[in-house]
């Protein structure tokens, strides 16, 4: 039960990277990043390079934002997204996804 409880709460702290990762769309957007710009991309060249309306990317990037994955800074007018060099919520993932592969291994909850 104690394991039950553990893999509870921690499900419950990976629930916005887990939605947040989990959507083809961001997983595109999540892509795009990695191959073009290490120092940020704009709302405005995500859609460029997609089928997405600039209104479309801004929602993902926010859902994307507010899970701990991407950052955002202000140039100017211009806003800039780049991935959260920290990686809190990706290693708490990391954790939860250790802790389900142990109780699977171990055939005890």
């Amino acid at each position: 039960m104690e394991n039950a409880r553990k893999l509870e709460q921690e499900f419950n702290t990976c629930q916005k990277i887990l939605t947040a990762f989990g959507d083809e769309v961001r997983q595109e957007l999540l892509m795009l990043m990695v191959m073009e710009s290490r120092e940020g991309i704009r709302v405005a060249d995500l859609a460029d390079k997609t089928s997405l309306t600039r209104s479309a990317v801004s929602h993902h990037m926010q859902i994307l934002k507010d899970a701990g994955v991407v950052k955002s800074r202000k140039e100017g007018k211009f806003v800039y997204y780049y991935f959260d060099a920290t990686c809190k919520n990706i290693d708490a993932l990391l954790r939860l996804f250790e802790d389900v592969k142990r109780v699977i291994q171990s055939g005890k909850v």
